[in-house]
């Protein structure tokens, strides 16, 4: 949080709400690019691949039922900010702080824990998505080069280690509140690099290339083994949900909106923006990408133009997925610097190395904030999350474990159970028993997805080797 500038004197009620925090500005058009930003990230690339595993009927169903749930229940997560009353109530401007408050006992720190762990393996899972991108621009000019024939293998890791230092520079914008210029620039990313790969998509279909598809995707016996088909599907459905997975951040977003008008009706316009935009061009991104490449679809569809032309438009559309996911590795990553840096603030309020800050002038930038500590820490987290994406460059598996551990409790367990208790909703009523059960299930879907990615990451850790 902004310390008061004493330098000079401002009416109080400009700078602060009514609680004493910095006014917030947000509306709910830097909400919605905030989701669109942290939605519409690695998750939309391995859809493709996530489509081929289900075939025609299943895949589109899923998609749609996975963006129904995250709809529903992020309207019921964002009515919770406020409590006890969603408009009047008293602000939670943390996930944390809002099932303590609501659900209270020892939930509240199991939705740390969920909240954070993910936290952590998404800034892992854009470290390896990024690299991915940028090896496929460098494949993409070598093969336009020296011909399809060519050699042109290159490691992942020094990539990594690019985007890792990238992230250690904007790691030091002190807070969420000043991040909506990055969201934004995101977002826009996020429709190029989509768009791109749709207009790709239908380009390779209008070549008449023949291509593999059936009603139930990958076939036993030609493409897969049946139990590989099993494991993939339970795989794909992660990554399904991984592709919708905001819940983790959609407090903090919502703490950036201003309180006129109220908070959980601005995030909800803004929630129905986010979430529809995102479901389109998961539709267009995922059908398309099977239709152009059958089930032999790459984890990574966009990679999949890489070695052919036009190469300089595949590169364009690698280069707008790093762009996206350089700001969006900030979104999900600031929670984390904030949760360390208040409660370190809270245990040595008196040592100023951990509470001073010094005001730095700029050219161009202006005066920026800077705390050692803040700096040091943050620049050992970046550090720490690039030497993990280095061991564990998994793509497919990881994303969908990701998207196993966060969407059952965090997208659908605790906003549901905050909502009965909060609405005061009756026991074995049909609202208690619709949401019980909607519960129920999503939990058996995350079990399979983990299940599935956690075989995956097995698989290949027999035969991979780090560095090389």
């Amino acid at each position: 949080m902004a310390l008061p500038d004493s330098s000079f004197s401002v009416d109080s009620s400009t700078k602060y709400d009514d609680d004493g925090r910095i006014k917030r500005t947000g509306t709910w058009v830097t909400a919605s690019a905030h989701i669109v930003t942290a939605v519409i990230g690695s998750g939309v690339l391995s859809l493709a691949w996530a489509v081929a595993q289900l075939g025609w009927i299943a895949g589109p169903i899923i998609l749609v039922i996975f963006s129904v749930i995250t709809l529903y229940t992020s309207c019921l997560l964002s009515d919770c900010y406020r409590s006890p009353d969603p408009v009047t109530g008293t602000r939670n401007p943390k996930y944390m702080t809002m099932v303590k408050n609501i659900l209270g006992g020892m939930q509240y720190k199991l939705c740390g824990l969920a909240q954070y762990v993910n936290l952590v393996g998404i800034t892992i899972g854009y470290s390896i998505t990024a690299s991915i991108s940028l090896v496929a621009i460098k494949r993409s000019n070598c093969f336009h080069k020296n011909g399809h024939q060519a050699k042109c293998h290159s490691a992942n890791y020094p990539f990594m280690i690019i985007f890792g230092a990238v992230q250690i520079l904007l790691s030091q914008i002190p807070d969420f509140h000043e991040l909506s210029w990055l969201s934004i620039l995101a977002a826009i990313m996020s429709f190029g690099y989509a768009s791109i790969g749709v207009g790709l998509s239908i380009a390779k279909i209008a070549g008449g290339e023949i291509v593999h598809t059936s009603l139930t995707g990958t076939n036993i016996g030609v493409d897969v083994t049946s139990s590989q088909k099993i494991w993939n599907v339970f795989q794909s459905i992660g990554n399904i949900a991984f592709a919708y997975a905001f819940s983790t951040v959609l407090v903090e977003i919502q703490d950036t909106l201003k309180s006129s008008p109220p908070e959980n009706k601005a995030m909800k316009k803004a929630t129905v923006t986010g979430v529809s935009v995102t479901t389109t061009f998961y539709m267009l991104c995922g059908l398309l990408g099977y239709a152009a490449f059958g089930n032999d679809a790459p984890g990574n569809f966009l990679t999949g133009f890489g070695f052919y032309e036009p190469f300089w438009l595949v590169d364009i559309g690698n280069i707008f997925i790093v762009i996206h996911l350089v700001g969006a590795y900030q979104v999900f990553a600031q929670p984390i610097f904030e949760l360390v840096e208040s409660a370190c603030s809270k245990h040595w309020p008196e040592n100023e190395f951990i509470t001073k800050e010094y005001i730095v002038n700029l050219p161009v930038i202006g005066s920026f904030r800077v705390n050692l500590f803040r700096s040091i820490w943050r620049t050992l987290y970046v550090i720490f999350t690039t030497i993990l994406a280095i061991l564990l460059p998994f793509f497919n598996s990881i994303v969908g474990l990701l998207g196993a551990i966060s969407f059952w409790p965090l997208t659908v367990y605790f906003p549901t159970e905050m909502h009965l208790v909060q609405a005061k909703v009756p026991k074995f009523s049909l609202t208690w028993i619709a949401l019980k059960s909607l519960a129920m299930f999503c939990l058996v879907v995350t079990l399979l997805a983990a299940a599935g990615s956690i075989e995956g990451i097995v698989t290949e850790l027999k035969t991979y080797a780090p560095f090389s």
